[in-house]
C-alpha cells in the first residue's frame, strides 16, 4: 500500500511539472499579446480618443509632476478658503447695508496736491444699524472726473472686523469723485465661493459626431456622472479630462464641434438669491461725499524705466486720462505709426485666448493699415483668424482656448487651442511674442479648472524660456462685465478670484501683465467686451512692452 501511495505522488508530481512547463511555453509563446493587452493605451498629444474607463500611460515624471499639480491646487484652495470664510446667514437684516455703512475721509483738506494719497475708512454696518463684527465685503472703488475722462480704480484693505480703508492716489489735477460699490455683502460673497465649488453642471455640453453625412449629438462634460459608455478627451501632458457620451455605431474621433446650453440650476438657498437681485448689486456707499480738489503743487515727475518685461504690477497699476490709460509704474513709449512699422517687422504674435483678446486681432488694421485679413476657410464666429503684412513679413493670430469654451454656436474641435499645447508648439525667438488671456469662461464651473489650466499654461510658458529666453510672452487678465449677469454663474466676484489666483500663480516669470481688470474698473466699462478706447489702450500696452 505505501509503494502505491509513492507512485501517486510521483505520478502527480511529474503531471504538475508538465502543466507548469506548458503554461510557461504558452506564456513565453505569447509574451508580445499579453504585453499588449496588459500596456496601457497610447494617447494623442492633444486628444486622447479611447473609450472611458480609461487609464493613459504616465511616466514617472508625469506622475510626479501631476501631483505636485494636485498639491498646488490644494495649497491654492485652502489660501482662499481663508480669504473668504463661511459667513453666518440668518436673514437679510443681518447683511451688510449700504444705507446704514458709514465712511469718513482720514485728515480731511480743502485742496490737495497731485500725488498725494486720500484715505476713506468705511466701517460696515447691517439693515438693523448694528456694527459688522467680520470683513469679507465684496467692494469696488474708483475714483473719476467725467470732464477729464479720467478715472481710476481704489485700493480696499480688509481689517476683517467690519472696517475697511479705502486708499486712492490722487493721479490728476481737477475735480475728482469718489465711488464705494457694495458689490456683494460679505455673506452674498460667502454663498458664492461655497455655490461655486459644489458642482460642474450649471452649464451643459453638446457635442457633435459627424460620420460622413450623418451626425448625432450627445451629451458632454468636465464631469459626466455616467455608467454608459464615454470617450475620454485628455489634453496635453498635463492629462486635463473632458468626457462625452460615445455614440452608437461613432467613434470618438467623430467628434467635431461642441457648444454649451445654461442649465437651470443653482447651489444657492432660496434665502441667498434675493442677495444677488439686481437692486442690491453694485449700490453706491460715497453718496454725501463732496469733490475732492486737487492742485498740481509744483511736483515735479517721477522718472520711471522704461515699461519690460518682469516688472511688478502695484495696484492701481495706472489710470485713463482723456481716454489715455497712463501706467504708473513705468515709462511708455508714445508711439506713432512709423515707430508701430519698425517693431512690428518681422513679428510673429500668437493670440491665443478668448473673445476679450480677439478683440485685438480686429482692432489691429486700426493700429497698423497694412495688415490684411487672410482666409482660412475656417467656419463660425469662433474660427482661427491671421492677419498678415507680407511686405513686412507680419503675422498675426488668433485661436481660442479649448474647454470650457461656453457659447450657444457650435464651434469646431478639430483645431482646438488648448493653450499650453500650443505653446508647446512655437519654438520661439526674438520676433516671437505670444499673448494669452483667458478666465470668463471658467466663471461658471468649480475654481480648481481654472487653476489647474493655469498652472498648466506657467509650465509651458518655462518649458518655452528653456528653449527660447528671446520670447516676449504677455498676459492679459481677465477684464469686469456687466453688473447684472447671473451673479452665480458669471459675476465678476469669481473673476476677481481668478484675477488673484492669476496674479498670484503668473507672478515671478518673466513676462509683461496687461491688467485688464485695473483698466477696465478706471474706464467703468462694464462690458465683457469693453469699447474700442480701451482694446486700442491695451494694445498700445501690449506694443510698449515688444517693442
Amino acid at each position: 500500500m505505501s509503494s502505491l501511495m509513492k507512485l501517486q505522488k510521483t505520478l502527480l508530481m511529474l503531471m504538475s511539472l508538465l502543466v507548469i512547463g506548458w503554461i510557461i511555453y504558452i506564456i513565453t509563446q505569447n509574451s508580445t499579446k499579453l504585453w499588449s493587452a496588459l500596456n496601457l493605451p497610447i494617447f494623442l498629444p492633444q486628444w486622447n480618443t479611447s473609450l472611458t474607463p480609461s487609464y493613459p500611460e504616465t511616466p514617472m515624471s508625469s506622475v510626479k509632476s501631476l501631483t505636485e499639480t494636485e498639491e498646488k491646487i490644494r495649497e491654492i484652495l485652502e489660501k482662499l478658503d481663508q480669504l473668504i470664510p463661511p459667513r453666518p446667514f440668518t436673514n437679510v437684516n443681518a447683511t451688510t447695508s449700504a444705507e446704514y455703512c458709514r465712511a469718513t475721509i482720514l485728515n480731511p483738506q480743502d485742496t490737495y496736491c497731485r500725488g498725494d494719497q486720500l484715505h476713506v475708512l468705511l466701517e460696515a454696518r447691517d439693515h438693523l444699524g448694528r456694527r459688522k463684527e467680520y470683513g469679507g465685503d465684496f467692494l469696488r472703488a474708483r475714483m473719476f472726473s467725467p470732464a477729464l475722462m479720467a478715472g481710476a480704480s481704489g485700493k480696499v484693505t480688509d481689517f476683517n472686523n467690519g472696517t475697511y480703508l479705502i486708499s486712492f492716489t490722487l493721479f490728476w489735477e481737477g475735480q475728482v469723485s469718489l465711488s464705494l460699490l457694495l458689490i456683494h455683502p460679505s455673506e452674498g460673497a460667502s454663498a458664492l465661493w461655497r455655490a461655486r465649488n459644489q458642482g460642474y453642471d450649471r452649464i451643459a455640453f453638446k457635442g457633435k459626431f459627424v460620420n460622413g453625412t450623418s451626425h448625432v449629438i450627445t451629451e458632454c462634460g468636465i464631469v459626466l456622472n455616467s455608467s454608459a459608455e464615454l470617450c475620454t478627451y485628455l489634453h496635453g501632458r498635463d492629462q486635463e479630462a473632458f468626457y462625452c457620451m460615445k455614440p452608437q455605431q461613432m467613434p470618438c474621433e467623430a467628434l467635431t464641434h461642441m457648444c454649451t446650453e445654461q442649465q437651470k440650476i443653482s447651489y444657492l438657498t432660496v434665502k441667498e438669491k434675493d442677495l444677488f437681485h439686481k437692486s442690491k448689486v453694485g449700490v453706491e456707499l460715497l453718496n454725501d461725499h463732496k469733490h475732492i480738489n486737487v492742485s498740481g503743487c509744483n511736483r515735479p515727475e517721477k522718472v520711471r524705466e522704461k515699461c519690460q518685461t518682469g516688472m511688478e504690477l502695484p495696484v492701481p497699476g495706472g489710470y485713463t486720462l482723456q481716454e489715455n490709460w497712463i501706467t504708473t509704474f513705468c515709462n511708455q513709449i508714445q508711439l506713432d505709426k512709423r515707430k508701430i512699422n519698425g517693431c512690428l517687422k518681422g513679428k510673429l504674435i500668437y493670440l491665443l485666448g478668448d473673445s476679450t483678446l480677439r478683440q485685438w486681432i480686429n482692432y489691429f488694421p486700426k493700429v497698423l493699415n497694412t495688415l490684411k485679413s487672410f482666409d482660412l476657410h475656417g467656419t463660425g464666429y469662433f474660427k482661427k483668424y491671421l492677419l498678415v503684412d507680407t511686405e513686412r513679413n507680419i503675422h498675426i493670430q488668433w485661436k481660442k482656448h479649448s474647454y470650457p469654451f461656453v457659447t450657444f454656436q457650435f464651434y469646431s474641435v478639430i483645431d482646438e487651442g488648448y493653450i499650453p499645447l500650443e505653446i508647446d508648439r512655437i519654438l520661439g525667438d526674438k520676433n516671437t511674442v505670444v499673448a494669452i488671456t483667458f478666465g470668463q469662461h471658467f466663471r461658471p464651473f468649480p475654481l480648481d479648472i481654472f487653476i489647474r489650466r493655469a498652472l498648466s499654461v506657467r509650465k509651458a510658458i518655462e518649458r518655452l524660456f528653456l528653449r527660447s529666453p528671446d520670447t516676449k510672452v504677455i498676459i492679459k487678465t481677465e477684464n469686469t462685465r456687466e453688473m447684472h449677469v447671473v451673479s452665480e454663474n458669471f459675476g465678476d466676484f469669481h473673476g476677481y478670484i481668478q484675477y488673484l489666483t492669476m496674479k498670484d500663480i503668473f507672478k515671478d516669470l518673466n513676462i509683461g501683465i496687461i491688467d485688464a481688470w485695473d483698466m477696465t474698473i478706471a474706464y467703468n466699462t462694464n462690458n465683457i467686451h469693453p469699447p474700442n478706447p480701451v482694446i486700442k489702450n491695451q494694445i498700445n500696452m501690449f506694443l510698449n512692452y515688444i517693442c
